[in-house]
């Protein structure tokens, strides 16, 4: 089946249907479908993460202090725990570059990062699908014996921390041809927000390993669906119909502040065709 899929300009549902179609997933985990979706306003935007795009080759040797000095000056009962992963989620979280990736659950979640930027209703955008149950059976053995009594799910940064506590210890695991291995995982649910949107993030075993590399090796383990440019406006009116806005996802003042920016801005009608 191919990676990149294209649905109708015209079609919503049919754009809805490409996402929760499931039949293209290898692995079948006991409870729930194993897809991470992830969202961009362009199709044209890689799975780069916040470090890489920060410091590009230099992403190994300032990783360390980042961490470091977030540690040192956050508040000491910021994360839920003094592993590396519960820091490192709590610093995602608030928006510092790190190596990990956000997707969610939901692909609705992930529609809702496609067309939250209305300036840029002019470019198609995309949506990351990535069957995380198949992609954790390629993890090394000791990795493996730690996600399989979750029956194929995510794992959790307790989960993380027995295996490798701090991201030193994560950098040794690599597959058996010595490239990078991605897994995802289910951050502590630190507040509303994360709990809203479903999260989930992405890590490679190594600061500047690059998933969209991984992914070219492994095409079967994920889908990229195109959304047409055409479709954002519909895609938009459609998620404030269901309820999947910034008042939600965003809880507090902020998000409701974004939420009614962006609801009550004029349209464009150059970017809307159905108000031209």
């Amino acid at each position: 089946m191919e990676s990149v899929v294209e649905v109708d300009p015209d079609d919503l549902y049919g754009l809805i249907a490409a996402l929760t179609h499931d039949q293209w997933l290898l692995a079948r985990p006991r409870i729930r479908v194993a897809v991470a979706y992830r969202g961009h306003t362009s199709a044209k935007r890689d799975l780069s993460t916040g470090l890489v795009r920060l410091r590009g080759d230099s992403s190994a040797e300032v990783e360390p202090h980042l961490m470091r000095n977030f540690r040192k000056y956050a508040h000491r009962d910021t994360a839920p725990g003094d592993s590396d992963w519960n820091w490192l989620s709590v610093a995602q979280h608030y928006g510092l570059p790190t190596r990990l990736l956000d997707w969610s659950h939901s692909p609705y979640v992930a529609l809702h990062f496609v067309t939250r930027d209305t300036s840029r209703y002019d470019e198609d955008g995309a949506v990351w699908c990535v069957d995380y149950a198949a992609a954790h059976e390629l993890l090394p053995q000791e990795l493996r014996n730690e996600i399989q009594p979750a029956g194929g799910g995510l794992f959790t940064t307790e989960m993380l921390s027995r295996s490798a506590y701090t991201l030193f210890e994560f950098d040794r695991f690599h597959d058996d041809d010595g490239h990078s291995i991605p897994l995802f995982f289910e951050p502590p649910s630190l507040d509303e927000r994360i709990v809203n949107q479903a999260a989930i993030f992405s890590t490679m075993s190594g600061p500047m390993a690059s998933l969209d590399d991984w992914l070219q090796r492994h095409p079967e383990l994920y889908r990229k669906v195109i959304v047409p440019a055409q479709l954002k406006w519909r895609i938009r009116d459609h998620l404030d119909q269901a309820n999947v806005t910034e008042r939600v996802l965003f809880p507090g003042l902020d998000g409701l502040s974004r939420w009614l920016r962006r609801y009550y801005s004029p349209r464009d009608p150059v970017r809307n065709p159905r108000d031209a």
